[in-house]
């Protein structure tokens, strides 16, 4: 019989195993089958026997031929719409290889220094970048967009000012009427759950007594007009409050900065850094603030350190911030930042330099004048007296307005309608506007009042009179201090330069291009290049994210089939695509039950009980709704102590909100308890929030839903492909069942949630929307059979590598038949007096390895994920590497290895140390960097040796230090 189905299936190329591994692995593994695997391992009374409404699979070449069709019905019209988005020229250097390139995009956080200073250094010019055009001393490596970075001040604030005043707190924020609507909703919703009063109103009429803590100021405003805030900053500096201006980089160029206005904060967006629209994201937010609150600021910080042979070193600073230690003390729960956006507009900050970026908004502030000499040239007012790229065009009346409106959308242009007094028309122009764009407004505002004339003049008489326009600047708010002067930024102005110093760096940093990253709790799947492809398309890329509907139809077809595909998958009936990280979607789901109880009337609902194995975001994000954490102990296999549980619930069921867990548990194990864990909670009043990081072990086999919970999110990030991009994007969407249902987000400029809907969580209606296109391939092109596969297999290769390393290390949980979900935990702590875990950790790099989450968990272990794509090849190579290791550790418990001088305390090796003319070691240079034999076919070198993390916490550097230190070095 003739064969005509296509050969070429996707899940072949998903899969890392063939039939042939599948059979060798179950056989060391101890089973007959894969089905009698999942058997043992996931309880029978929570497995999934429905159809799935998911579809079935396609191929590559037909899904990118069918996403072509849907990207058709998105218009790409012109967008002057503004409101912290703009069309960007991203260079084709960077989008090549940085935006399109795996060696960047599927990078993991950088918590192993070492093999990751290339991304380290590209985040530190990035704080560089920030730090210098906001004149504020520290800044962090990104945040997830603006409205939650003005949020994330909000917050800092509140606990800095109210740290000593315990019974009367300074509860007000003053907030200035003329910051983005999507910025001020966002600060509603972070504040109402804390009881802070979010105030606002023109900032002219800002009242200082001792209620206030900080106000908010847009710098230019959201008109597009730049105020002079400094005699308001300086009186609310003797009224000891604190000031956060919302600012755009670009401008900064232009405009004396925050810090010479007095502000203590600086927050916005660097999406007109060279990074698409994208329909809303992702876009990497800055938060920069004064030196004062260096250990209160969100996120992460890049900080300069040594290493072990006193070379410079770049790491993660104050780590011990991070919400996995802190839990519920946790200044923010900002598990995501948006690294790889962070990384591509410093890249674009380094190719233009300082003079460049002066030119682009040069340019545009001058192209605004233009056309605003134009428009008045037709009888159109600016409400703007001083402006950077945003005119505010005065309407005689609504319909007026409306008429320009129209006309704009007939010229395929999208403009702003002003909602005030002024009936207003807002045109924001950018790095891509020309003067056939300025032309093109011209005539639609002519034609909106029925004049039919169109000549305008050409590009020499535009340049005539350019030549003499001046600033439209506040004199006194014109940029005299320097910025970007270190050598970064003014070296590689060359598509040469810039090529090789984006290679350069590449080089230093493992990604999954190299190895297999296998992080537990992580899911460092692959990425596959045609779930990435159609991001970059312009169709998706070009989008502003509050254009009309009907421009965005594409756009509407993906949300509705994925968020139908997902609702399938945790079997719940509504979802949201707003939250824009984990740690968001966390936040968000308890938002959603907050706003169920006090719907009821249950105001007093705020106890959550939190098991002590659950995530470090679970109780950050707990604390942030505005609910009290109760933890429940765990017992020693690992699994929630039942007792505990009930004996706790019951205790505060006059006051129970909800329980926070992870399933299959953080430990690794299907708990084969989890219904009556849900139950518990039910019968006395709360509901449950199911967090979704470990869904790869879930997905077809069986459902948040059918176990019991009420909410879960989802990290497309993990389980539904998204890369992680050397610590962000991700995405954090949430499901619901029908009782959570009606209180989903709205949000003011586009979405429509639940008709009790909470208020926006981000500042897109979609936020990373065009990351979404990830998940919507990954699941057409596997299918309901192939992810059903995908989950198979990644509780397979978890149970093989388990099998394969159990004789020699203990292995801390697992299932009631002895089996490990799709990750399991390692106990290095009998090692302790030998080798610490870090020690491990460390070495793996030798071996060409990231190490496995470190001691998460539980201090003192390893936490192992292979996830499904991995070949059985690679795991070898992994589990190899950890039984030589074990071979290292018993020879220096035998003294056949020096206790003080061995290569693990001294690990990683470096080329530099390996090649050096002195050897100093009691062991081999060959036991150091070549200890097992495939490393002689390929070596991943460290380019540093193990960073000493206290030394640069103790003299913190968080921008690129002047030049004279690398002469000294």
């Amino acid at each position: 019989m003739t064969q005509i189905r296509s050969y070429d299936r996707f899940v072949n190329r998903h899969l890392g195993n063939d039939s042939d591994d599948t059979r060798d692995m179950l056989h060391t593994i101890g089973v007959d089958s894969l089905d009698q695997l999942i058997d043992k391992t996931v309880p029978a009374a929570i497995r999934r026997d429905d159809d799935m409404r998911v579809p079935e699979a396609i191929t590559e070449y037909d899904y990118l031929k069918h996403l072509k069709g849907i990207a058709a019905k998105n218009k790409v019209y012109t967008s002057y719409l503004g409101q912290g988005y703009y069309n960007t020229i991203t260079p084709s250097v960077i989008l090549r290889n940085v935006f399109e390139n795996p060696a960047w995009y599927t990078q993991y956080t950088p918590y192993q220094a070492e093999i990751a200073q290339g991304r380290l250094e590209a985040l530190l010019n990035f704080q560089t970048v920030v730090s210098d055009l906001t004149g504020l001393e520290i800044a962090n490596a990104s945040l997830l967009d603006e409205a939650t970075a003005a949020a994330e001040a909000m917050s800092m604030f509140y606990g800095v000012k109210n740290k000593r005043a315990k019974k009367n707190p300074a509860t007000r924020m003053l907030v200035d009427s003329n910051v983005w609507e999507q910025t001020r909703e966002v600060l509603h919703t972070r504040a109402e759950p804390l009881d802070i009063n979010v105030d606002v109103k023109p900032w002219q009429e800002f009242d200082f007594d001792e209620s206030v803590f900080c106000l908010l100021l847009q710098y230019p405003n959201g008109k597009g007009s730049v105020e002079d805030y400094r005699e308001l900053i300086a009186r609310a500096k003797e009224h000891d409050i604190y000031v956060i201006v919302a600012t755009d980089l670009l401008a900064l160029t232009l405009l004396a900065s925050p810090a010479e206005l007095g502000a203590d904060c600086a927050v916005g967006n660097t999406q007109r850094f060279g990074v698409p629209m994208g329909y809303g994201g992702p876009h990497a937010a800055f938060f920069a603030t004064v030196e004062k609150y260096k250990r209160q600021i969100p996120g992460r910080i890049i900080g300069i350190s040594e290493d072990r042979l006193n070379g410079r070193a770049l790491r993660m600073a104050l780590q011990t911030r991070e919400q996995h230690i802190k839990r519920d003390r946790a200044t923010s729960n900002i598990c995501t930042a948006q690294a790889l956006l962070a990384i591509m507009a410093s890249f674009y900050a380094a190719y233009h330099g300082p003079k460049g970026l002066k030119a682009i908004a040069e340019r545009i502030h001058g192209l605004a004048q233009l056309l605003e000499q134009d428009l008045q040239e037709l009888g159109y007012a600016n409400c703007n007296t001083h402006y950077f790229d945003t005119l505010c065009i005065e309407c005689e009346s609504t319909q007026a307005q409306e008429a320009v409106y129209v006309a704009a959308l007939r010229y395929e242009v999208n403009v702003r309608k002003v909602e005030d007094s002024c009936n207003g028309i807002g045109i924001s122009l950018d790095e891509t506007t020309s003067l056939d764009d300025v032309r093109r407004l011209v005539n639609i505002f002519r034609e909106a009042k029925g004049d039919k004339n169109t000549t305008l003049g050409d590009d020499d008489a535009y340049l005539r009179r350019a030549d003499k326009l001046s600033p439209q600047l506040p004199a006194e708010l014109v940029r005299t201090s320097e910025y970007l002067t270190h050598p970064t930024f003014n070296s590689y102005h060359s598509e040469s330069k810039m090529m090789r110093y984006i290679k350069r760096l590449e080089s230093m940093d493992l990604s999954l291009v190299h190895s297999m990253i296998p992080l537990g709790s992580c899911t460092m799947k692959l990425n596959a290049a045609s779930e990435l492809i159609p991001v970059s398309w312009p169709e998706f890329g070009q989008l502003h994210p509050f254009v009309p509907k009907e421009q965005a139809q594409g756009y509407a077809q993906i949300f509705e089939e994925l968020s139908d595909w997902l609702c399938d998958v945790t079997g719940f009936t509504g979802c949201s695509f707003m939250p824009n990280s984990g740690a968001q979607g966390e936040y968000t789901g308890l938002l959603t039950i907050r706003a169920y109880h006090l719907a009821n009337g249950d105001d007093h609902r705020n106890i959550a009980l939190i098991p002590e194995s659950a995530h470090g975001t679970n109780p950050a994000s707990a604390v942030m709704a505005g609910m009290k954490v109760v933890v429940v102990k765990c017992d020693n296999h690992g699994n929630i102590d039942i007792d505990d549980l009930r004996e706790k619930a019951e205790k505060h069921s006059d006051n129970l909100s909800s329980l926070m867990v992870t399933y299959p548990s953080t430990h690794g194990v299907f708990e084969t308890a989890i219904r009556d864990i849900c139950q518990i909670i039910h019968d006395n009043g709360g509901l449950v929030y199911m967090d979704g990081a470990n869904m790869n072990a879930q997905v077809g086999l069986t459902s948040p839903g059918l176990i019991g919970a009420d909410v879960c999110h989802l990290n497309l990030h993990k389980t539904f492909a998204i890369p992680h991009g050397g610590g962000g994007p991700g995405m954090g969407p949430i499901c619901v069942n029908d009782k959570l249902k009606p209180f989903l987000p709205n949000h003011t400029l586009g979405e429509t949630g639940g008709e009790q809907g909470i208020r926006a969580v981000a500042s897109a209606p979609f936020s990373s929307a065009s990351i979404l296109l990830i998940s919507y391939g990954y699941i057409k092109m596997l299918g309901k059979q192939g992810i059903t596969d995908a989950t198979r297999h990644a509780i397979l290769t978890a149970n093989y590598m388990k099998a394969r390393l159990e004789n020699d290390y203990t292995i801390l949980y697992t299932g009631h038949e002895g089996y490990a979900a799709h990750e399991f935990i390692i106990d290095l702590r009998p090692f302790k007096t030998v080798a610490s875990a870090e020690d491990i950790a460390k070495r793996l790099i030798d071996y060409g390895f990231h190490a496995p989450t470190l001691s998460f968990p539980v201090a003192g272990t390893i936490m192992i994920e292979p996830t499904e794509s991995e070949d059985k090849a690679e795991l070898d190579r992994f589990c190899d590497a950890l039984l030589s290791i074990r071979k290292e550790i018993d020879a220096i418990a035998s003294g056949d290895m020096d206790e003080k001088d061995n290569v693990l305390i001294n690990a990683p090796h470096p080329l530099h140390e390996i090649t050096a003319n002195e050897w100093a070691h009691s062991y081999s240079r060959e036991q150091a960097a070549y200890p097992i034999k495939y490393l002689y076919n390929f070596k991943f070198w460290p380019t540093v040796a193990r960073v000493n993390n206290a030394y640069g916490d103790r003299n913190l550097i968080c921008t690129c230090p002047p030049i004279e230190s690398y002469a000294e070095a």
